[in-house]
């Protein structure tokens, strides 16, 4: 839906309204400004003091104090992603989006440069600041190798659909993750559909420099607050479901998906100590058991055997085995298999990879 508003001073304002619910969110572009405003009934009851705005960062006194200067006195729960061309140890990051519930920061990593980004590392380390994501693997990997920043304390909700979909009685399906299109679409949580993230694809295919360019367009602005702006929303459906061994699991799931692709020789020594079991859930008959991570090096030429004709062979292991298992693929690192779940089962999963491995001797 789109209408015009007349605000206070007269300045034609154009507005993107959304509906979930009985809320609507509204999208208001006035030049390079450009709002968001929720908890409305209607666009056109729309005031300058409902406006929650949209920033363009390009220095970090730009951004609020509580946010550079995190304190467990004032605890924060923010939406965020990153943008960037090829988005991993190698690519470049462009932007961070950082939505809180009074404003959206488009944090400009290319204006501002490593000292901008720099800036948040506190924050975004904090256990104090809790990252609502989506999907955290590969920004945390760009953060840690492009500006040696350890993504922690995250709320992937990724992780968290799947965790709700199995406290609720459903049967986890190996490479079924929920997209960030999918999980708007879901009426739980949002459900709204997100049809520009697919000109957005598409526009990115033809000129993957396309978060490079500056100054940022509208389309630019637009997409990058579109990634973030629902996240707060979704975080509050989803925390309320989820039982204590659910957030557990989510918590620790989200550390070890921080640590993923960043792989160095100090076996993550220098990262946060991963949550805890507690200790209500230690006392119970079905208490969880401890969680790792386990980096599997393959030898040159072997990864053909461990992937299968289509995918066949890993897809056969993941099924085989109640673990996540990521291989680096085109970004990396090439030579490497990863798995995260309970002890036992990673075990498992790692004696039946090294089985495929060898298999080609027979």
């Amino acid at each position: 839906m789109h209408v015009q508003f007349q605000s206070e001073n007269n300045t034609a304002v154009y507005l993107s309204a959304v509906k979930i619910g009985g809320e609507v969110f509204v999208i208001c572009l006035n030049g390079s400004i450009i709002a968001m405003a929720s908890s409305l009934s209607s666009p056109n009851q729309l005031t300058c003091g409902e406006i929650v705005p949209i920033h363009i960062v390009t220095h970090a006194s730009q951004l609020p104090p509580e946010f550079l200067e995190p304190s467990p006195d004032k605890k924060l729960v923010i939406g965020f992603d990153c943008e960037g061309v090829d988005l991993c140890r190698n690519g470049t990051l462009c932007i961070m989006q950082l939505a809180f519930p009074d404003a959206i920061y488009l944090v400009d990593a290319i204006e501002g440069g490593k000292t901008l980004v720099e800036a948040c590392k506190p924050a975004l380390e904090s256990s104090n600041v809790t990252k609502v994501i989506h999907d955290c693997k590969r920004d945390s990997e760009a953060l840690y190798f492009q500006f040696n920043i350890k993504l922690h304390n995250v709320f992937d909700t990724q992780i968290a659909y799947t965790l709700i979909e199995v406290q609720e009685g459903g049967t986890k399906v190996p490479d079924d993750y929920i997209s960030f299109v999918g999980l708007l679409a879901d009426p739980r949580y949002c459900g709204i559909s997100y049809l520009e993230k697919q000109e957005v694809r598409v526009l990115l295919r033809q000129d993957p420099n396309f978060w490079k360019y500056r100054p940022l367009s509208e389309l630019m602005v637009r997409a990058a607050t579109d990634d973030v702006r629902f996240l707060l929303y979704i975080y509050n459906k989803m925390v309320v479901k989820m039982n204590q061994k659910s957030l557990w699991y989510l918590a620790v799931r989200g550390a070890l998906y921080c640590r993923c692709f960043c792989i160095t020789d100090n076996d993550y020594a220098d990262w946060p100590p991963l949550p805890p079991i507690p200790e209500t859930l230690v006392t119970d008959d079905n208490a969880p058991e401890e969680e790792v991570l386990s980096v599997v090096d393959v030898p040159p030429g072997k990864m053909g055997l461990v992937i299968g004709r289509k995918g066949a062979s890993i897809l056969a292991i993941k099924e085989s085995c109640n673990a996540e298992i990521f291989i680096g693929g085109a970004k990396g690192p090439p030579d490497k298999v990863f798995v995260i779940g309970p002890v036992k089962q990673v075990r498992k999963a790692e004696a039946i990879l090294r089985g495929r491995m060898v298999e080609t001797y027979y």
